[in-house]
């Protein structure tokens, strides 16, 4: 019969369950950073919900100044810029860019899972249409 040690099998239980946790957190995490948040329910002090059908859901931003808002995701979708001012965007791989809403631009964007900020001191205000399949 081979000599067992009881530490090494203890140690090597506690080694693959340390892994399975390890794992399970990693999965985790990256369910968060995937961003299936909807903006309506993480942002709802910032945004508000127009219009709802089966081919397009249209909301209303209000950002003032120093407002940031939470992660959220969009599929592709078209900003119509009611007033315009600066804002800090942050996407979910570290990624920061600063930029400016003029009034009356008209903007389309790709899928993206992302929070901003407003930097300036005007309160930003912005349709967003998204689509829808």
């Amino acid at each position: 019969m081979p000599n067992v040690n009881p530490y090494n099998l203890w140690s090597t239980e506690l080694n693959k369950m340390k892994r399975i946790c390890i794992l399970i957190c990693l999965l985790l995490a990256a369910g968060l950073v995937r961003g299936d948040q909807d903006p309506l329910k993480v942002n709802s002090n910032t945004i508000a919900l127009k219009l709802e059908n089966p081919r397009v859901r249209v909301l209303e931003a209000t950002l003032k100044p120093g407002d940031k808002e939470n992660t959220h995701s969009h599929p592709a979708y078209v900003i119509y810029v009611i007033a315009g001012g600066k804002f800090r965007n942050h996407a979910v791989d570290g990624t920061v860019t600063d930029g400016e809403f003029k009034t009356g631009d008209v903007i389309y964007r790709g899928p993206v899972t992302h929070w901003a900020e407003n930097t300036g001191d005007t309160t930003i205000r912005l349709v967003l249409v998204e689509l829808k399949n």
